[in-house]
């Protein structure tokens, strides 16, 4: 007789299957109660700042300092050297141009013109005495030319006497030959002191250009030289302000050496230091505004010193429009200076949760506003009030600014 077996209740495959079922109950219970929102922190509302995401212009701008300066210093070195003999203004006060400011003694420099002024009479003296010489020698030819012609005509005369009356036998050929010969030796002596002549008339032409040209150069040297003694007094070369001067009466001062300087007072520029980080976007053009006596003013980069000292390089700004009215030399200016043209952006004011998230992260608040989730988004460039967001948020949305001390582990923030 076969025995019945009863089939077991509980068996391998039916407690895998409901143990497998209860996992995912619990799995969805736990995603349900506990896991909705990740790590969470409950903050106060009154102690973060929430800042709403706009779209607007935006400009990448940067705030530097910039010096006032005259719009050109000139500088006063001395020419020539000396001893100062005199000085005539101190620094800090308005000078004409052409005014004398210090006056130097040069013995040497003196001694020098009083030798070429003594050469230079010289040299006229003797070119005056040679011209003379000249002209006398000239009015002797002349003299001398005709007595020999008076002479010549009349041993001329004599001979055509004698040569008829040597052909009529009347005088021996000897007598006719000595009046034939001094006849001759008269026209000889006439056209040798005519030679004679030319040559001592370019002779002495020749020592006159000689004598003119080391003349000229005389003069040239003794007008040098004079523009030298003229240096010796130091004048203002612009009118404007006298700024300093670093000489005192009884110092011996060297060629070249700078004594002061005057600034020109019909502009001003600007003179500013920036961070070496922004070296390769700054170029002559870019412009920048400053606040002054209520009102903004614009500048321009007119020149980048591309050397770097410090952390720091230098450049030189001038005033686009209008000078502000009231403004002087040494004073500090806080100039935005605008790295890049106005564009439409999303954008967010700037916080201290950029210190914790570096711009790769922020919270934002719900509909309700009554919690703020973790975000990733990218931000871009940045001016001193606003980040320019690339992605991740959208005009409207509100995002928590303040400091994310604390929260750099929290998926959420549950206000209260």
């Amino acid at each position: 007789m076969d025995r019945k077996i009863q089939k077991k209740k509980w068996t391998l495959k039916r407690i895998a299957t409901w143990g497998g079922a209860g996992l995912f109950v619990a799995f969805v219970l736990y995603s349900f109660i506990f896991a909705e929102g990740g790590s969470r922190l409950n903050v106060e509302k009154e102690k973060v700042n929430i800042a709403t995401v706009v779209e607007g212009e935006f400009r990448e701008f940067i705030p530097v300092d910039g010096s006032v300066l005259p719009i050109k210093t000139i500088r006063l070195d001395a020419i020539e050297g000396g001893v100062v003999e005199k000085k005539y203004y101190e620094g800090g006060i308005l000078v004409d141009e052409g005014d004398t400011i210090l006056k130097l003694s040069n013995n040497d420099l003196l001694q020098n013109f009083v030798r070429e002024e003594t050469q230079a009479f010289i040299l006229m003296n003797n070119l005056e005495n040679t011209k003379l010489s000249l002209k006398q020698n000239q009015f002797d030819l002349k003299r001398t030319l005709v007595e020999l012609d008076y002479q010549i005509d009349e041993a001329y005369d004599a001979y055509k006497r004698g040569k008829e009356l040597y052909n009529e036998k009347i005088i021996s050929e000897q007598e006719f030959l000595t009046l034939k010969r001094s006849y001759e030796r008269l026209r000889d002596s006439k056209e040798i002191q005519i030679e004679s002549a030319k040559f001592d008339s370019l002779n002495a032409k020749l020592q006159i250009a000689q004598a003119e040209a080391t003349l000229t150069r005389t003069r040239n040297n003794l007008e040098m030289i004079k523009k030298n003694l003229d240096n010796l007094y130091i004048k203002a070369p612009i009118a404007g302000r006298l700024s300093t001067v670093n000489a005192e009466v009884g110092e011996s001062i060297s060629p070249g050496q700078n004594i002061g300087q005057i600034d020109d007072l019909n502009g001003f520029k600007v003179r500013a230091s920036i961070d070496e980080h922004y070296i390769a976007r700054i170029y002559e053009g870019l412009r920048g505004t400053f606040p002054f006596a209520g009102s903004d003013y614009a500048l321009e980069i007119t020149k980048v010193y591309p050397e770097v000292a410090n952390g720091l390089f230098a450049v030189d700004m001038t005033f686009t429009d209008t000078i502000p009215q009231g403004i002087r030399r040494g004073q500090t200016l806080q100039i935005r200076l605008q790295l890049s043209e106005n564009i439409t952006a999303i954008q967010i004011p700037r916080g201290s949760f950029y210190q914790t998230t570096g711009g790769n992260w922020i919270f934002i608040l719900n509909e309700g506003e009554d919690e703020a989730v973790r975000r990733e988004i990218r931000l871009g460039r940045q001016n001193p009030r606003f980040y320019e967001v690339i992605e991740g948020l959208q005009p409207g949305e509100k995002v928590v600014v303040s400091s994310y001390e604390g929260y750099e582990d929290k998926d959420k923030l549950v206000f209260k």
